[in-house]
């Protein structure tokens, strides 16, 4: 497997869940954005986006998508929910709250606050999204007073993808609209030894 990754963007849900899954992969890092500062990439996805990842003909584009496919494909991870598993709806719907729900308003802030042009960064809307980031942490606040991680007691993937989108709110530096419970959770998740083995290999690449 090939992943093409630029730090510490929505790639390193990606490069987590390999680490996670245990599995030998190469990995190419680009400067972000990789559609402006290496047009060639276009070759590899045409969108210039990354992640991508290469596992044979199968070529995945979007960071969710990839962890699920990374832990349906190597079960004895353990990172997966079956569909019978009472905790299913909880997974798929941590899954995609933090990629849909979470980054969203987190690309948007950045946008306007720090990558557009000072005249075209817009604070008030900035802001708007800052605090609309803040709202849609609630539902996480609910799973947790039910069980450890995103969806009940064992972690998974669905915790990849919410516990990026806490990691990023920390390195843009609107984590003071993190619960306790977030904070707590968000401790928990970067002690994983395979989340230190992802910060270190995209640190030595």
């Amino acid at each position: 497997m090939k992943l093409f990754h630029s730090n510490f963007t929505r790639s390193f849900r990606a490069l987590w869940a390999l680490e996670e899954v245990g599995v030998a992969y190469e990995l190419v890092t680009m400067p972000f954005p990789p559609r402006a500062t290496t047009p060639s990439f276009k070759e590899e996805n045409p969108l210039g986006t990354i992640p991508l990842l290469v596992d044979g003909a199968t070529r995945m584009t979007e960071s969710a998508a990839i962890c699920q496919y990374l832990a349906e494909r190597h079960p004895d991870a353990g990172l997966a929910v079956a569909p019978h598993d009472p905790r299913y709806g909880d997974y798929l719907n941590a899954l995609h709250h933090g990629e849909a729900t979470l980054t969203f308003p987190q690309a948007v802030y950045l946008r306007y606050s720090r990558f557009e042009p000072a005249e075209r960064r817009l604070p008030q809307a900035a802001e708007d999204y800052r605090l609309f980031f803040r709202s849609r942490l609630r539902w996480l606040d609910g799973q947790l007073q039910r069980g450890a991680h995103a969806a009940g007691a064992d972690f998974t993937i669905a915790d990849i993808s919410t516990g990026y989108a806490l990691m990023l709110a920390r390195r843009i530096g609107i984590d003071e609209v993190l619960s306790p419970a977030q904070v707590d959770y968000l401790e928990r998740l970067t002690a994983r030894d395979a989340f230190q083995r992802a910060l270190a290999r995209q640190e030595t690449e």
